[in-house]
């Protein structure tokens, strides 16, 4: 296979751009399904699928925020109109956000472990999309991925988890670049007496 400089430049630069960036235009509906079937390209030993993807656009983005907005009510009675306010901004302004959520399957081969980690290839595969057709993704994990209830209104069913929700857009600004670990901090080569 012949060397591919640039996407070897895109993954030395590729940096998520934050929410408060991300403004529309969104994707179209073709390229929303070219995005789904990039994300969805991944490492899947047993061919068992053991992920969903919710799509979270248009009014249904205010609409969701209202839901958090009255969960986080119930579980935090002193959350003033501040507070509020930003539960109801989470999907907000990103024109595009879609959940990616873990739902393994019992296999007697593929350990949940395994396959939480396909889910995960899922989402960041879904941030490249986004960067390949142009757009700019932040992947968050917030509160409502592990509160119950709120993950159940956005679409997790009983068994499964919320592994991120990767908001896309337009970006609205560069992004500076995040210091990156050195490798020598992180890498090391097995030698025979490490055993």
């Amino acid at each position: 296979m012949p060397a591919n400089p640039a996407l070897r430049d895109y993954l030395l630069t590729r940096r998520s751009v934050g929410m408060a960036f991300l403004q529309a235009p969104g994707p179209d509906a073709a390229e929303l399904e070219q995005m789904l079937t990039i994300a969805t390209r991944v490492p899947d030993h047993g061919k068992i699928a053991p992920w969903r993807l919710v799509v979270i656009d248009g009014e249904n983005r205010a609409k969701a925020g209202a839901a958090l907005a009255e969960i986080a009510a119930r579980n935090k009675p002193e959350l003033d109109e501040a507070g509020l306010e930003i539960e109801r901004q989470q999907f907000l302004p990103a024109p595009l956000t879609i959940g990616v959520i873990s739902s393994p399957k019992a296999h007697p081969k593929v350990p949940e472990f395994e396959q939480l980690l396909s889910a995960g290839n899922v989402a960041f595969n879904l941030v490249h999309a986004a960067y390949a057709l142009g757009f700019a993704a932040s992947w968050i994990t917030r509160w409502y991925a592990f509160d119950a209830e709120a993950a159940c209104m956005l679409g997790a069913r009983d068994g499964e988890r919320f592994v991120g929700f990767i908001h896309i857009g337009t970006p609205s600004t560069v992004i500076e670049d995040r210091p990156r670990p050195a490798l020598d901090d992180i890498v090391s080569q097995w030698h025979p007496q490490d055993a």
